[in-house]
């Protein structure tokens, strides 16, 4: 199973950043094919590395996983500023979040 998943999300939280995969195996002080290497499943990334990848991605290993999260670094923005808000303020947006999805409420 995630023998797929790492690579292509890698991939795109990568390609999110706009980073080459060239560039971003420099940064992490690899060799230059490294990080197309693991997207091409070639190779897997040690747990170590795995670490060093997710800092380098702004995400925490919980959000890397979160398959459902197609752009954790806005979320978790996102869910900063909601903490902020009144419950009204909050219900309110909420409530435009359902609209915008198509959903009732």
């Amino acid at each position: 199973m995630y023998e797929d998943f790492i690579p292509e999300r890698i991939a795109k939280l990568r390609k999110q950043k706009g980073i080459s995969a060239r560039d971003m195996s420099l940064s992490l002080g690899q060799a230059n094919n490294y990080i197309n290497n693991i997207e091409n499943k070639k190779a897997l990334p040690s747990m170590q590395s795995f670490f060093s990848i997710c800092e380098y991605l702004g995400v925490t290993p919980v959000e890397f996983f979160d398959e459902g999260n197609q752009n954790p670094k806005a979320m978790r923005k996102f869910i900063k500023e909601g903490m902020k808000l009144s419950p009204d303020n909050l219900a309110l947006i909420l409530s435009l979040m359902k609209q915008i999805n198509g959903k009732k409420k």
